[in-house]
């Protein structure tokens, strides 16, 4: 990989209170390092939303102002935020059309619950936080113990000690998606 792989690529990256720290910086930066343009949306554009650990990120846009259209991947972090994202219908009708146009998404750790709440797991081999396993399983996913999982348009990871594994197969899915097209 070299450092402009993924120029010209938008990423939409989903955020609210109490997202794990580490799962959402790291991502960020690497895309951005690799040229992609990361676009931050949460409840309300302009925002300034806290990490587990007290790090600030500012939003870009709000959820409801987002289109699937408009973007090549979705990335969705850990922490105690997925369980507040899943509750938002915006984050999971863009979550269904980035998986319905087969663009990548990326999710680790507790994240899965956003995808299980947009009903797009079932069949797929994943991972996450072993504490949501039986949440993915009995939404139809197969789940494995693994640092990332790629399975069609789909990775995920554990936790943010697999960061590393995790975006680099997140970036090679965005590198191959882009060939592709």
């Amino acid at each position: 990989m070299t450092v402009q792989d993924l120029k010209g690529q938008r990423i939409l990256a989903f955020v609210d209170e109490e997202f794990e720290d580490l799962e959402m910086w790291y991502p960020v930066l690497r895309l951005r390092e690799a040229g992609a343009v990361v676009v931050i949306a949460g409840p309300k554009a302009g925002e300034i939303y806290h990490g587990k650990y007290g790090v600030p990120i500012t939003t870009d846009v709000a959820f409801g102002d987002v289109s699937a259209a408009d973007y090549d991947g979705l990335y969705v972090p850990g922490g105690w935020a997925p369980d507040k994202l899943r509750r938002y219908a915006d984050v999971l009708r863009f979550t269904r059309e980035i998986h319905e146009a087969q663009k990548p998404i990326a999710q680790i750790c507790h994240a899965g619950w956003v995808l299980i709440s947009a009903k797009i797991v079932e069949g797929y081999t994943m991972t996450s936080t072993p504490g949501i396993r039986d949440d993915l399983e009995n939404a139809g996913a197969i789940w494995v113990d693994e640092e990332a999982v790629v399975d069609r348009n789909i990775v995920s990871g554990r936790r943010p000690p697999d960061l590393p594994a995790f975006m680099k197969a997140f970036i090679e899915v965005l590198i191959q998606k882009k060939a592709s097209n």
